[in-house]
C-alpha cells in the first residue's frame, strides 16, 4: 500500500529537522555543501523510472529514501488465537454465535475494524485496523474474551511495586496494553509480595518479563547519609543551587540538602551504588576543604534591613554566594539579633561585606500624597495603571492603605524615586481633571435609584462617564458619592437629586393584607397582579418575601392612583375573606385517621355537608392542628363536628398482652370470625396482632378502659384454654333467632356459657353462612353448651299463635313512626310477628305468631310497655331560656343522652322573640333565677316564664332524675383570680390557648380587655367542669415561675474577632455549649451599628448561664494565647500543601492544632502563608510546611527542566525573518531571483500521474 503526500513549506522543513535528528546520512552531500542551499533535484527528486514487479518490491534506492516516511495514523495488526486457546471452538457456521456477538461489542467499544478467518489448522486469524490506541484496546479485548486465559504469578521485592504501578496508575495501564493481560498487585497493607498475572501465555511472558526488568533496575539503586555541618550546606549547594546539580548530573545521583529553614545536617544521596560513592567522596571532599580554609567575621546590620540583604527568595544571599564565594548566615526572623556573620576565606571576607552593606543600604521607603478617592484611579481597572510603573520597576513595592490619604514606596533608591516621580504626576493629573460630590438621599429610595437590574445607575453612568456609589443597604447610609470628570458629576448630581425630590412627593402607603390571601391575589404565574398593574400602570405594587412572615404589602405612586388602587385592593381582599374565615382546631394526632375515616370517608362527608376546606397535617409531621377555612358558620359547624369525634374517643386506652405466636391463628379464627366475636362483645375494643412469621408475641388492644380490660381478661382465659385443649362443634339456626338466643344486652348466651363454660360464636353480617353458630372449648363444655342451644333453637321451630288484650287507647304508642317499636319487639324476640287492630275498629286484642319462647317473651315486653305508659307523668323543670341551647348540647346531643338513659320525652318550649327589657340583668346561679324581670305590674314576680319550662314526661322515678340530670346541665359562672402577666399565655397565639382550654373543658372564658390591667378572668360551665380548668390555671401559674427563672440573662464581653472560633465550623462549638448547659446564647448582629460588637448575651437558669460563660471565657483564654505567624512560601506549591478539597491542609492543621491561611489570589505577596496557634504549635506546623515546600519545589522544578527540554522553545527561530525554503537551479529561477516558489502553483507544482484529478483532502482520498 503506497500513500501520497503533499508538502507543504513547514511540513518540509519539519521533514529537514527530523532528518538532521535521526542522523540520516546525505551521500550526496559533503560537509561543504551542507551550508549551501539544496540544488532543485536534491530537493525535489523525480519518481524512480518504472521498475518490473521484483524490483519494485525492494525499497528503491535514491533521493527519496532520505526523507523520513511520514507515518499512516490508521495501522493494521493480525493477532493469531491457537485452535487449543480459542474460547468458542463448536460453532456450527463460522461468523455466527456468541464470537461474532463479541466481536460486534468489541468494534462499538473501541472504534476498531475486525476481520476474522479460520486457518487449515482450525486457529483463529484476526485482522485488526484502527487507529494505534484504538487497536491495542481491541487487541486486549481480544485476548479477555476470545482467547482462554492462563495465570502466572511474579514474586518481586514489596518495595518495588510502586514502580511497576507508576505515577497515577500510568505504568501499570500501558504494560497491560502492551501485553494485552490482567496485572494483580497486592494492597499496600496486603504483607504478599506475589503479582497475579492473567492473559494469554505469551502475553503473560512479555509481562513477566517486564515486571522482572523493573524490579532489577530498583535493585542497583542505593541510599546513603552523609552528616554536614548545617553552616557548610551553602558550599555544597553552591550559588542557586548550581554546585549540587552539577554533581547531580555528572554523578547521576540525587542529592537532597534539608533547606535553611529545617534544622537538619544531613544530606541524602540516592542513586546506584558506584555513582552513589562518587557523589558521596565529592561532597565530603568540598566539606573537608572548607572547614579548613574559612573562617567567620560577625557583623551588626539593623532588623529591617535584613531582607534586604536576604533579598527575593534568598537571591541576594545567593548573589554574595556566587560573587565572593562567601555564605551570608542571617539570624532567624523571631529572633531579635542583629548580628549578621559571613563565612568564607579570609581573603574574600572584605568584599562580601562591602556587599552585605550595599545590599542593606540599596532599599528605600517613601510615601506620596494623595486622596484616599483618588486610589482606585491610580490603580486603573484590573491595576493597568499601576502595572505600567511596576513592569519598568518590578522592585518597587507599592502599597496603598484604605481611608488614609497617602501612598507607600518600598524598593532600590534610585527606583522608588523614579516611581514616585510618576505616581506624583498621576496624582497632580487626576485632581486637575477630576473632581467628586456627595449627596443626601434617604437610603429607602436608593434601590428605586438604582433601577431594575441597575437600569437607571447603569445609564447615569454611561451618559455622564462617572462612576456613583451607593452605599448598602446593611449600612443604612444616605450618603451617595459621585466621582468623575467635573461636569460629569454636576450633571449626574443634578439627575440624581430630581429624581430622589420626585419620589419624595410620591405617595408610599402600607396596605395590610394577611400574608395568607398573598399567593391568591399574586395569581398563578402572577397573572392577577399583573392585571392591578396593568389597570395602575403608575403605581408600583411590592409584596413581603414569603420568608419575612409580614402582611405589610406597599404601594407608591401618584396619590390619586394609589388612592384608587388601594380601594379596588381592599375590595378583592373584604372579599376573599368573606370566603376565607379560618379557624385552626388543635386535635391529638393519634386521632386523625379516625377524622379521616376508611379511604377519606369522614373528612369527605364533613366537608361536603359543612362546605368547607379542612387542611389535615401531613403523617410525617409534628403538628396537631387541623385548619378550617370557609364561611364562618360553616367552619363553626365543621369544628364541632371534628372535637365531636376526638371526644368520643379520647377515653380510649390501649395495653400489650403477650401471648405466644403460634396460638395467634387459631384465637383470630377462620377470616377472623373469633377475633371480631370477642371485639363486639367487649365494646368494640380493636384487638391488633403482630404480622404472620414477625415472631413477635405482642398483641395489642385499644378502646375505653373498661372494655379494654375485659377483652384481655378473655384473651389471656382463651389462650390458656387453647394451650391445654381445645374443642370445636358448628350449629345451624335461622338468623332471625339469633337475637333472641343471644337476647337482650347478651343476657341470654351470657346465662350459657356461664354454665358451660363454653365460648359461643354468632356469625357477623359479613359473614356468607348467616346460619353458623360456632361452639369452643373443652369436650364436655362444648357439648353441654351444644344440648342447651339445640334444645332451645328447636323450641324456636315450634310456631304457636297466641293473643293478648292492650287498651286501644295505647296502639298509637306502639304503631307510630312505622311501627319503629312493633319491629325493635320483632329483632329482640326472634322475628316474632305481632298485629295490632286497624285504626278505627273498637277492637283491643293483638296477635303475636312465632316460636313459643319467643311469643312468650314478646308478651311479657308489651306489658312492660303498658304498664309504663300507665305509669306515665308529665313535670315541669325550670331552666332559663337562655341555658336551653348549652344544656341541648351539639345537635341535641345531651338532651338525647338523657332520654336514652332515663327512658323519658323531654320537651323544649318556643324561644320568646321579644323579651321584656329589664332594668337589671339578672343574675344566674345553678340554674336558679337571683333577679325579678318586670314583665308588667300584674306579672308576678314568683311565676316562672312560659318560656324557661321544659315538660319532662315518663314513670315519675326517671322523671325526676332526669330532672335533676338537666339541672346539673345548666352552667355557673365563676370569677377566677390570675395575674394579668399570665393573661397573654392563657390567650396564647392568635388565642389558640383560650379556644383549645374551652374546647377541651367546655367552658366559656373571658379575659379582660388589656387597658383595663385586670386580673380578674371570667369562666362560665358545668360546675363539674370548673375544677379540671382550675387545675390547668394552677399549672400555668408554675410554668410562669419556671419561665421567669428561665429567664436570668448574663452579659460577656469578647473581642470580636474570637467570635468565629468560638461559634466554630457551621455553629458547632457554640451548638455544643448551648445543647450542654441548656442555655440560649445571642451574638451581637454585624449590620447593627447600635448594638455593642463585643457583647455576647447569655439566657437561661443563672447556674446553666454562669456554666455556660465559664466555658466561653476558657475558650477565650486559649484563644488570647495564641500567635500569628506570616512564612514565605514558594505559590507554586500551594496547590500541592493545601490538597484536594483542602484535605490536605485540614490534615497539617489538626495535627498541629494551628490555623493556617493562604493569600487570595491578586495578594500584594502571593507566597505569604499566616499560621495561627500555640506558639509552640506555630513554630512546628511553619518547619512541617517548610519541609514539605522542599519536597514539592524540586518536584515543581524537576517538571519546569523536563518540560523545557520536551517542548523546546521556539520563539528564538522565530526572532529572525524567514526567508522561506529556497533551493538553487530551479526551473523558475532567474540570475537575482531567490524569491520562494510558489506552493499554490499547478505548474511550478504539477500532480504526479496523467490526469487531472478532483480536489481530495492533503492525505489521501477518504475511505
Amino acid at each position: 500500500m503506497s500513500s501520497v503526500a503533499v508538502l507543504t513549506q513547514e511540513s518540509f522543513a519539519e521533514h529537514r529537522s527530523g532528518l538532521a535528528q535521526q542522523q540520516v546520512k546525505v551521500t550526496a552531500l559533503n560537509s561543504e555543501e551542507e551550508n549551501d542551499p539544496p540544488t532543485y533535484k536534491e530537493a525535489f527528486p523525480p519518481l524512480p523510472e518504472k521498475a518490473p514487479c521484483l524490483e519494485a518490491a525492494q525499497e528503491p534506492a535514491g533521493p527519496w529514501s532520505k526523507i523520513r516516511p511520514i507515518k499512516a495514523s490508521v495501522i493494521t495488526q493480525v493477532f493469531h488465537v491457537p485452535l487449543e486457546e480459542r474460547k468458542y471452538k463448536d460453532m456450527n457456521q463460522f461468523g455466527e454465535g456468541e464470537q461474532a456477538k463479541i466481536c460486534l461489542d468489541i468494534m462499538q467499544k473501541t472504534g476498531a475494524h475486525l476481520e476474522l478467518s479460520l486457518a487449515k489448522d482450525q486457529g483463529l486469524s484476526i485482522m485488526v485496523s484502527g487507529k494505534l490506541e484504538a487497536v491495542m484496546k481491541a487487541r486486549k479485548e481480544i485476548v479477555a474474551r476470545l482467547q482462554t486465559q492462563a495465570s502466572a504469578t511474579v514474586a518481586i521485592p514489596k518495595e518495588h511495586h510502586r514502580f511497576v504501578i507508576g505515577k497515577n496508575g500510568e505504568k501499570l495501564q500501558d504494560l497491560e496494553l502492551k501485553t494485552a493481560t490482567k496485572i494483580q498487585i497486592p494492597r499496600p497493607d496486603d504483607p504478599s509480595n506475589q503479582i497475579k498475572i492473567t492473559g494469554t501465555k505469551e502475553g503473560i511472558e512479555k509481562a513477566r518479563h517486564e515486571i522482572l526488568l523493573i524490579s532489577a533496575e530498583q535493585d542497583k539503586r542505593a541510599v546513603e547519609r552523609l552528616d554536614v555541618e548545617k553552616v557548610y550546606h551553602p558550599f555544597i549547594a553552591g550559588p542557586y543551587n548550581k554546585l549540587v546539580s552539577e554533581l547531580m548530573q555528572d554523578t547521576g545521583t540525587r542529592i537532597n540538602i534539608p533547606p535553611p529553614s529545617v534544622n537538619k545536617t544531613e544530606i541524602v544521596f540516592t542513586g546506584e551504588k558506584e555513582q552513589l560513592a562518587q557523589a558521596v567522596a565529592r561532597v565530603k571532599k568540598i566539606y573537608e576543604e572548607k572547614k579548613k580554609k574559612t573562617t567567620t567575621i560577625a557583623v551588626e546590620v539593623k532588623k529591617s534591613q535584613h531582607k534586604y540583604v536576604i533579598g527575593p527568595k534568598g537571591n541576594s544571599l545567593q548573589e554574595i554566594l556566587e560573587k565572593t564565594g562567601v555564605s551570608v548566615e542571617i539570624p532567624p526572623t523571631d529572633s531579635s539579633s542583629e548580628t549578621v556573620i559571613l563565612r568564607g576565606e579570609p581573603e574574600k571576607l572584605g568584599q562580601a561585606l562591602t556587599e552585605v552593606y550595599a545590599k542593606a543600604n540599596s532599599f528605600t521607603v517613601s510615601s506620596v500624597s494623595a486622596p484616599s478617592w483618588l486610589h482606585r484611579f491610580i490603580i486603573g481597572k484590573k491595576g493597568q495603571n499601576l502595572a505600567k510603573i511596576t513592569q519598568q520597576m518590578p522592585k518597587v513595592h507599592i502599597e496603598f492603605t484604605e481611608g488614609e490619604d497617602k501612598i507607600t514606596l518600598e524598593g532600590p533608591t534610585e527606583d522608588v524615586n523614579v516611581a514616585q516621580e510618576q505616581i506624583e504626576v498621576m496624582v497632580k493629573d487626576l485632581i486637575n481633571r477630576m473632581d467628586y460630590a456627595e449627596i443626601n438621599v434617604d437610603h429607602k429610595f436608593h434601590r428605586h435609584l438604582i433601577g431594575k437590574n441597575g437600569a437607571n445607575i447603569n445609564r447615569i453612568k454611561d451618559l455622564y462617564k462617572v462612576s456613583v456609589r451607593i452605599p448598602p443597604d446593611n449600612e443604612k447610609s444616605n450618603l451617595i458619592r459621585i466621582e468623575g470628570d467635573p461636569q460629569g458629576v454636576q450633571q449626574a448630581k443634578k439627575e440624581l437629586l430630581e429624581l430622589a425630590s420626585r419620589m419624595e412627593n410620591e405617595r408610599t402607603k402600607d396596605l395590610i393584607i394577611e400574608q395568607k390571601f398573598h399567593r391568591t391575589i399574586i395569581g398563578q404565574k402572577g397573572e392577577r397582579i399583573r392585571e392591578i398593574r396593568e389597570k395602575f400602570p403608575e403605581v408600583i405594587i411590592n409584596f413581603p418575601d414569603p420568608a419575612h412572615k409580614s402582611d405589610i404589602v406597599q404601594l407608591r405612586g401618584p396619590k390619586n392612583e394609589v388612592e384608587k388602587c388601594t380601594k379596588y385592593m381592599q375590595k378583592m381582599v373584604a372579599d376573599l375573606v368573606e370566603n376565607s374565615f379560618s379557624i385552626s382546631v388543635p386535635i391529638f394526632k393519634q386521632f386523625h385517621k379516625n377524622i379521616i375515616g376508611k379511604g377519606g370517608a369522614n373528612i369527605k362527608k364533613i366537608r361536603e355537608e359543612s362546605n368547607t376546606k379542612i387542611d389535615l397535617p401531613a403523617e410525617n409531621s409534628n403538628s396537631e392542628t387541623i385548619v378550617i377555612t370557609g364561611k364562618r358558620a360553616n367552619c363553626e359547624a365543621a369544628r364541632h363536628r371534628i372535637l365531636a369525634i376526638q371526644k368520643e374517643l379520647a377515653n380510649i386506652t390501649e395495653v400489650e398482652v403477650s401471648i405466644p405466636s403460634k396460638l395467634h391463628n387459631s384465637l383470630i379464627g377462620a377470616k377472623g370470625r373469633f377475633i371480631r366475636s370477642i371485639m363486639e362483645e367487649c365494646g368494640g375494643v380493636h384487638i391488633h396482632f403482630p404480622t404472620e412469621g414477625s415472631g413477635s408475641d405482642t398483641v395489642t388492644i385499644r378502646g375505653p378502659a373498661q372494655d379494654v380490660e375485659k377483652a384481655k381478661k378473655q384473651l389471656l382465659h382463651l389462650a390458656e384454654e387453647k394451650q391445654t385443649k381445645s374443642y370445636t362443634v358448628d350449629l345451624r339456626a335461622k338468623p332471625e333467632y339469633h337475637k333472641f338466643l343471644i337476647g337482650k344486652g347478651g343476657g341470654n348466651i351470657r346465662k350459657v356459657r356461664d354454665n358451660t363454660g363454653a365460648r359461643i360464636i354468632f356469625p357477623t353480617s359479613e359473614d356468607k353462612d348467616q346460619e353458623l353458630i360456632t361452639i369452643m372449648g373443652t369436650e364436655e363444655a362444648v357439648k353441654e353448651a351444644q344440648k342447651e342451644l339445640e334444645a332451645l333453637i328447636k323450641n324456636l321451630d315450634n310456631v304457636v299463635e297466641d293473643s293478648m288484650v292492650v287498651d286501644p287507647k295505647h296502639h298509637r304508642h306502639f304503631v307510630i313512626r312505622r311501627g319503629q317499636v312493633l319491629r325493635e319487639i320483632a329483632d329482640e324476640y326472634g322475628g316474632v310477628m305481632v298485629s295490632f287492630p286497624r285504626s278505627g275498629t273498637q277492637s283491643d286484642k293483638v296477635t303475636l305468631k312465632g316460636a313459643k319462647d319467643c311469643v312468650e317473651a314478646a308478651k311479657k315486653r308489651i306489658q312492660e310497655i303498658i304498664e309504663d305508659l300507665e305509669a306515665q307523668v308529665t313535670i315541669e323543670c325550670t331552666i332559663p331560656q337562655k341555658f336551653h341551647r348549652s344544656i341541648m348540647g351539639p345537635k341535641g346531643s345531651r338532651i338525647q343522652q338523657i332520654t336514652r338513659d332515663y327512658g323519658v320525652q323531654i320537651k323544649f318550649p318556643d324561644r320568646e322573640e321579644n323579651p321584656a327589657p329589664v332594668a337589671e340583668p339578672v343574675v344566674q346561679e345553678n340554674g336558679e333565677e337571683g333577679g325579678e324581670g318586670k314583665d308588667g305590674k300584674d306579672a308576678d314576680p314568683s311565676s316562672p316564664k312560659k318560656c324557661d319550662i321544659i315538660i319532662i314526661s315518663g314513670r315519675r322515678e326517671k322523671c325526676e332524675a332526669a330532672k335533676e340530670a338537666l339541672q346539673a346541665l345548666v352552667p355557673v359562672t365563676i370569677e377566677v383570680e390570675v395575674p394579668f402577666d399570665l393573661h397573654r399565655y392563657i390567650i396564647g397565639q392568635k388565642g389558640s390557648g383560650i379556644r383549645k382550654m374551652m374546647d377541651e373543658f367546655e367552658v366559656n372564658i373571658q379575659v379582660p380587655a388589656p387597658e383595663l390591667q385586670s386580673d380578674i378572668i371570667t369562666i362560665t360551665g358545668l360546675a363539674t367542669n370548673l375544677a379540671g380548668l382550675l387545675e390547668r390555671v394552677k399549672e400555668l401559674q408554675a410554668e410562669q415561675e419556671d419561665r421567669a427563672l428561665r429567664s436570668f440573662k448574663l452579659t460577656v464581653t469578647v473581642d470580636p474577632k474570637y467570635h468565629p472560633k468560638i461559634i466554630g465550623r457551621k455553629g458547632a462549638v457554640i451548638t455544643q455549649i448551648r445543647t450542654e448547659h441548656e442555655v440560649n446564647i445571642q451574638f451581637p448582629d454585624k449590620d447593627d451599628e447600635s448594638q455593642a460588637q463585643d457583647q455576647i448575651t447569655i439566657t437561661g437558669y443563672e447556674k446553666n448561664a454562669e456554666a455556660a460563660r465559664d466555658a466561653i471565657m476558657k475558650i477565650v483564654g486559649e484563644l488570647e494565647q495564641m500567635v500569628s505567624e506570616d512564612v514565605t512560601l514558594d505559590h507554586r506549591v500551594h496547590a500541592r500543601i493545601i490538597g484536594a478539597r483542602g484535605k490536605a491542609i485540614r490534615k497539617i492543621m489538626d495535627e498541629f492544632k494551628v490555623d493556617i491561611r493562604f493569600p487570595q489570589s491578586g495578594a500584594p505577596d502571593p507566597n505569604c502563608v499566616t499560621v495561627t496557634g500555640l506558639p509552640e504549635n506555630v513554630e512546628e506546623a511553619i518547619d512541617h510546611i517548610l519541609n514539605l515546600e522542599e519536597e514539592y519545589l524540586a518536584d515543581v522544578v524537576d517538571n519546569e527542566a523536563m518540560q523545557v527540554y520536551m517542548k523546546p522553545s521556539s520563539h528564538e527561530e522565530s526572532k529572525a525573518p524567514s526567508k522561506g525554503f529556497v533551493v538553487r537551479d530551479a526551473p523558475w529561477a532567474t540570475v537575482n531571483n531567490e524569491k520562494a516558489p510558489d506552493m499554490s502553483s499547478s505548474e511550478d507544482f504539477p500532480s504526479f500521474g496523467a490526469q487531472v484529478a478532483p480536489k481530495t483532502l492533503p492525505w489521501g482520498p477518504k475511505r
